[in-house]
């Protein structure tokens, strides 16, 4: 804190008013951890950030935390045309100990739902954990990232069929093998997809449905803006850290 304010009677540095705040981890350290975090397609751990810049596991953790805090923001709308589609993320039930079995299925029981929508027009992504895939919470998140009369592509899922009532709806049958009629599919979406569950599976191997917002919004920032050059991708980041904060209490309770 190497500055002082007269006016507020205070002393300020660069992190004062961002989620880096009262951090005693070097601004060197966290420019590196960003450069780490954005360059990692499939995202970096805690124990591989710990090990290259040389702070404990725990501190790594929350710097990566508070730097997905960066696009926890809520954009404009999308003028289209957009694909949506939904995934689920979790382990398998057969793979987990007997104590954490729900014993209730197979497919996606105990995992958790992940809804996203693409614009083609930008190539940027947004993405929401919900707690159902009924057609009132789906259409609910096109509401808020699509602006009405925008042309949506989706598969056969019931919970879009009333979506031709605000929107230019087409739906693709999966069920039956059609993945494309002419400008109709889910491709981009299915390619978000597949990068989240291989940095799910080869990264963090475990995301808690608690943080789970917060990866998919550090995968969807980093799919949105892949095509910029890394400086660039490093001030997106560092701009959408002013006015925010995190604090290890709200992050661990």
């Amino acid at each position: 804190m190497p500055y002082w304010c007269p006016d507020c009677r205070s002393y300020f540095s660069v992190k004062t008013g961002t989620v880096l705040a009262s951090s005693k981890v070097p601004l060197r350290k966290w420019a590196f951890a960003i450069y780490l975090h954005m360059t990692n397609l499939k995202g970096v751990s805690s124990m591989k950030l710990h090990r290259d810049i040389g702070v404990s596991q725990p501190t790594a953790w929350f710097m990566l935390h508070r730097i997905r805090e960066a696009w926890a923001f809520e954009p404009a709308q999308f003028d289209g045309p957009v694909e949506v589609d939904e995934t689920f993320i979790g382990g398998l039930e057969k793979n987990k100990h007997s104590k954490d079995k729900l014993n209730a299925g197979r497919g996606t029981v105990g995992k958790t739902a992940v809804v996203g929508m693409k614009d083609r027009k930008t190539k940027r992504v947004r993405a929401r954990v919900i707690s159902h895939t009924d057609a009132e919470t789906l259409e609910a998140f096109i509401r808020s990232y699509a602006e009405e009369g925008t042309t949506v592509y989706t598969d056969e899922h019931g919970g879009y069929k009333r979506l031709g009532e605000s929107y230019e709806h087409e739906a693709v049958k999966h069920s039956v093998g059609e993945f494309v009629r002419d400008m109709a599919h889910t491709n981009g979406m299915e390619s978000f997809w597949s990068l989240l569950k291989r940095g799910y599976h080869g990264v963090y191997h475990h995301m808690s449905p608690k943080h789970l917002q917060r990866y998919v919004d550090e995968f969807a920032g980093r799919f949105s803006i892949r095509d910029d050059d890394t400086i660039d991708q490093m001030r997106d980041v560092v701009a959408g850290m002013v006015g925010r904060r995190l604090l290890y209490r709200d992050l661990v309770g």
